[in-house]
C-alpha cells in the first residue's frame, strides 16, 4: 500500500510551514496484526520524517517524530506491513487527540470517542 497519496503529502508538507501549529492529523496508520496506530500532522522537509503521535499499546501515547521509512519497511508477519487507514477523518487537532488519547488508553479508543463527539457536532 502508498502511505502517502501526494495529496496527503501536499497538505503535511503545508502543515509543515507552521510547525507550533496545533494541527488536524492528515493521515492515519496501523498496524493490521497487532500494536501501532500513529496519526500524522506534519512532514519534514527531508520528505521522511512525521511529526503526531504513536500508540505502541505501551500505557503510554506520546507525541514525537517517525519516519515514513521506518513505516514503510515494517513487517507485520503474513506478508502485511503498516497500512494507511483510507477511511480515516477528523476535525479534532492532535491536541484532543493526545489528551483524549492518553486518557482514554490509546489512539484506537480515542478514535470512537471523537468521532462519537464529530457526528453529534
Amino acid at each position: 500500500m502508498i502511505l502517502l497519496t501526494p495529496e496527503l503529502r501536499a497538505q503535511l508538507i503545508a502543515n509543515a510551514a507552521d510547525p507550533c501549529g496545533d494541527h488536524v492529523p492528515v493521515a492515519k496508520f496501523f498496524n493490521p496484526l497487532g500494536a501501532g496506530v500513529w496519526l500524522a500532522t506534519l512532514l519534514e522537509p527531508d520528505g521522511d520524517t512525521l511529526h503526531g503521535i504513536a500508540d505502541l499499546d505501551r500505557d503510554c501515547v506520546e507525541y514525537g517524530t517517525f519516519r515514513l521509512a521506518e513505516l514503510s519497511g515494517f513487517d507485520a508477519g503474513l506478508g502485511l506491513g503498516i497500512e494507511r487507514d483510507i477511511l480515516f477523518e477528523t476535525t479534532a487537532p492532535i491536541s484532543v487527540w493526545l489528551d483524549i488519547a492518553g486518557d482514554a488508553g490509546g489512539i484506537r479508543a480515542a478514535e470512537r470517542i471523537i468521532a462519537r463527539f464529530e457526528r453529534e457536532g
